[in-house]
Parts: C-alpha cells; sequence; structure tokens
C-alpha cells in the first residue's frame, strides 16, 4: 500500500517523451534499412559501392528528388495530395533555359524557375482552398497541363544550357561537397525549423489534423492551405534548378514520375496520407533509401521492372505498416490522467 502511494507522478514532459519514443523506433528502424542496404550494395559490388564517387552520384541523384518530397511532406501533412510536381518541375527547367532567359544570365535563369514553380504551386492551392476543387482533381489537371505548356515552350526538343557562369556554380563543389548536396541540406534545415518551430508547422498540422477545429481555432485555413500548395511549388522550382544543373539542359521530359517518388519518400517516412503527421527526417531517409536501391540496381545490371517491383512491395508494406501502428493505437484503452493510481485506506475513505 505505501508503495503504491508513494509512487511519484508522472510529469507532463515525460507523457511527451512517451508519445514521441514509437516515433524514434519508426526512424531508427528506417535509418537500419538504409544501412542494411548499403551493406547490400558493398557485399554485391565491394570494389565501387562505397567509394566517394558512387556515394557523390547517390547524393546528386537524390538531391532534387529530395527537395519536391520536402514540399511534399508539407502538402500530405496538411491532408493534401500533389500530382503535379513532377509536370511543374519541368515546365520550370524548360522556361528558366528558353534563349530569351539565358540572355540575363543565370541570376534570371533562377528567379525564372523559382517564380514558375511557385506560381503553380500557388494555382494549385488557390483552386482548391477557394475553388473547393478537389487536390486530385487540381493537381491532375496541373500535371497535365503543365506538362504540355512545357512541350509548346520547347517545341518538344532539348533546350541546352549556354550560360557558362550557372553550369560552373550549380555543377560545381564548395568545400568539397557538390553544390546540389549543399542545396538540399539547406532546404532540409530551412523546412525542419519551419515545420517544427513555428507557427506556420504547427499550422500545418493543425490543418491536416482536423481542418475544422482548426478554422475554429482562428486559423485561415484557406490560406494556409493555399501557401502549403506554393512551398511545394516552390520545391519544384529549386529541383528544376538541380535537374538542369545535373544534365545541362531543360526538357519538357523532365521530372517524370517525380510525384511517386515523392509520395512514396513521404510514406515511406511514416507520414500519414490522411494528413496531422509527419517527418521530414523520415522523409529524407525515405529518398536515400530508394536513391540507394536504385543504385544497387544499376550497379549489379538488374532490370528496371524489377526495381519497379521492389519499389511498389516497399510502398505497400510501408502503408500496411501504417495501418496496423494506426489500429493497434485505437484499440489500446485511454489511460486515466492522474498523479497516481487511486487506492482506498483502512477506513474505506480515499486518500
Amino acid at each position: 500500500m505505501t508503495d503504491t502511494l508513494d509512487r511519484p507522478p508522472v510529469r507532463p514532459q515525460e507523457e511527451t517523451r512517451r508519445r514521441s519514443f514509437p516515433l524514434d523506433i519508426r526512424l531508427v528502424g528506417l535509418a537500419g534499412v538504409l544501412v542494411l542496404l548499403c551493406v547490400v550494395g558493398h557485399i554485391t559490388q565491394p570494389e565501387t559501392f562505397l567509394t566517394e564517387a558512387n556515394l557523390s552520384t547517390v547524393l546528386r541523384l537524390a538531391a532534387a528528388i529530395g527537395v519536391v518530397s520536402v514540399g511534399m511532406t508539407f502538402v500530405i501533412i496538411a491532408a493534401g495530395i500533389d500530382l503535379s510536381v513532377g509536370s511543374i518541375v519541368a515546365l520550370s527547367s524548360v522556361w528558366m533555359t528558353t534563349l530569351a532567359t539565358q540572355s540575363y544570365g543565370p541570376v534570371v535563369m533562377v528567379l525564372c524557375a523559382l517564380l514558375v514553380g511557385l506560381g503553380c504551386g500557388m494555382v494549385n492551392g488557390v483552386l482548391i482552398s477557394y475553388g473547393k476543387v478537389v487536390p486530385f482533381i487540381t493537381t491532375l489537371a496541373m500535371m497535365a497541363s503543365a506538362r504540355g505548356l512545357a512541350e509548346r515552350l520547347s517545341g518538344r526538343q532539348t533546350q541546352v544550357v549556354t550560360e557558362t557562369g550557372f553550369n560552373d556554380f550549380f555543377r560545381g563543389s564548395l568545400f568539397g561537397i557538390p553544390v546540389l548536396v549543399i542545396m538540399l541540406a539547406l532546404v532540409f534545415v530551412v523546412a525542419w525549423i519551419v515545420l517544427n518551430r513555428t507557427t506556420f508547422g504547427r499550422r500545418t498540422f493543425a490543418v491536416g489534423g482536423n481542418a475544422e477545429a482548426a478554422r475554429l481555432s482562428g486559423i485561415n485555413v484557406k490560406w494556409h492551405t493555399a501557401l502549403v500548395y506554393g512551398i511545394s511549388g516552390l520545391c519544384c522550382g529549386i529541383a528544376a534548378i538541380m535537374v538542369v544543373a545535373r544534365t545541362t539542359s531543360g526538357a519538357s521530359t523532365s521530372g517524370q514520375l517525380y510525384e511517386l517518388d515523392a509520395i512514396a519518400a513521404v510514406v515511406i517516412g511514416g507520414s500519414l496520407l490522411s494528413g496531422g503527421r509527419g517527418s521530414l527526417v523520415g522523409t529524407l531517409i525515405g529518398v536515400l533509401i530508394f536513391t540507394v536501391l536504385g543504385s544497387i540496381f544499376t550497379q549489379n545490371n538488374l532490370d528496371t521492372d524489377i526495381q519497379a517491383i521492389a519499389k511498389g512491395a516497399i510502398i505497400v508494406g510501408a502503408v500496411l505498416l501504417q495501418h496496423t501502428t494506426s489500429a493497434r493505437r485505437k484499440g489500446k484503452p485511454k489511460q486515466p490522467r492522474s498523479t497516481g493510481p487511486q487506492s482506498t485506506a483502512a477506513d474505506g475513505s480515499k486518500p
């Protein structure tokens, strides 16, 4: 009896740590999968896989889709979806590499890509928020129209970058680190701060968790949703700069299947498709998992169809794991909030 009564109460900080512990376990598990894939790659190709050249190539390939996935994380946390990211990347890359744009120099090229991406994202957000069009339909329409406009602007031809200043900077390195990898790191750090340390991030989780409750609490849900899609579009503009820098050209075929890869990375990272929960760290690990998997298949000369099957199996497994985890949490009885367990004294009264 005395041991029960003297048990210290559970502090709110301890409750918070306990709630966040399963998320940490999930991230540790994802990191373990990534390490396991690296071990498999080293075993199958011991002379080339873990070399500096191959790791640099993997990170460069992960840069563009990683930035797109950062924007997709915001959208999915806010209970949305964006199928147009690949087409926006293509349109931004084509627009920034036209002869007219390149004649103004690399600064104008970069600004053009960012503005085109941001503009497309805001169009999506305004139509969804104020036009009340379903996100799936809105972004599907943008996917078709942006790709078509990119083909119209480029004449279905690849536009080569002739601006040497652009190529020299974005294809180069700083302190031995590729500029594209530095850009990915900067975008990730800024996005993480915005999502986890600002009011905007808290409102994003609130809108995704319960839009009506968020509205009643004073959040302008419509404008916030439009801004979230604007962030996704801006990330597509940054990714277009990366793609153009890596390929030294802009084409209407750029960014194909980026929407599927980004959604897959976000889902693998632990974000709920229903909104209200997500992790940028998990998204980044998910991007690296798929990029390393692609590198393993490429170096071992395996068919792309097998790679697609493996990727699909990973996505299905991640979604099933999400449903299983959610079902277990819903099935657990809620613990009463109290400073300690109730007990009865010898005289029958409660202490």
